[in-house]
């Protein structure tokens, strides 16, 4: 049963894994026995991280990374297998968001936040693909999130670029799933709900009105996905593709 769970000389890049939910799944998986590799546009930050991991044992790498630029994800990809000889695992986590009201919504942030939430998991997914087909196996996991499935108030989270972009995830991961089964590469999604994340800080001011929404009861705390994340990086997952999977509280199945 362990060995369905265990990813020992497996490597996994965490794109924006240096903080919050990112960072989470890295430490996860690195208890796992994954070796680890962190990028983001905040390489220092990544560096800290990598710090905090080496320091609980877990063999790691910190690299700087912009998504939405080909010359860097291909920079991650060559330092990976140069130091580690392999990609396994890719959680395309890297996000950014912008708020303003829909009829006021500036271009170029539009341009931003889908660049680097959906075109960055697109090139990213690509690049890694290629790799994972000429080793016959691999696992890659968008993160989508639970604003994805239906229309948000306004009041609540004006941030139509984020909420479209993480709709735009589960088609692509959809589409990933099918052009890459031949490969024996199985590619799914996670759908967050309200975890203490940046864009949640946002939402302090409405987080009684938030959590009496989740049948829960509560907001998400960043060990809640540890499960869903070793299921779909191991071996236990080889039959599941293209499924996305809401870690929420029940909140998606109230909409």
């Amino acid at each position: 049963m362990n060995s369905l769970f265990d990813l020992t000389n497996q490597t996994a890049i965490i794109t924006g894994g240096s903080r919050g939910l990112g960072e989470q799944m890295a430490t996860t998986l690195g208890e796992a026995g994954a070796n680890i590799v962190i990028c983001s546009r905040n390489v220092d930050q990544c560096t800290k991280t990598a710090n905090k991991l080496q320091g609980i044992g877990i063999k790691v790498l910190a690299l700087p990374c912009d998504v939405s630029k080909k010359e860097d994800i291909n920079h991650v990809i060559s330092k990976t297998i140069d130091k580690f000889g392999s990609i396994d695992i890719l959680i395309n986590n890297s996000g950014t968001s912008w708020m303003a009201p829909f009829l006021d919504y500036p271009e170029d942030k539009w341009d931003k936040v889908l660049d680097v939430n959906v075109k960055g998991t697109f090139l990213f997914s690509q690049a890694v693909a290629k790799k994972m087909a000429e080793q016959k196996h691999g696992k890659i996991i968008n993160i989508s999130s639970v604003t994805a499935f239906s229309g948000t108030p306004p009041q609540l989270l004006d941030a139509i670029a984020y909420n479209t972009s993480k709709g735009a995830l589960i088609t692509l991961t959809k589409e990933l799933a099918i052009k890459l089964a031949p490969h024996n590469i199985q590619v799914n999604a996670i759908a967050p709900g309200f975890f203490p994340t940046k864009i949640a800080a946002a939402l302090e001011n409405h987080k009684n009105l938030i959590t009496t929404k989740i049948p829960a009861r509560r907001l998400g705390e960043l060990s809640d996905l540890d499960g869903i994340i070793l299921l779909l990086s191991g071996e236990a997952s080889n039959y599941i593709t293209g499924q996305i999977i809401a870690i929420d509280g029940g909140l998606s199945s109230t909409l």
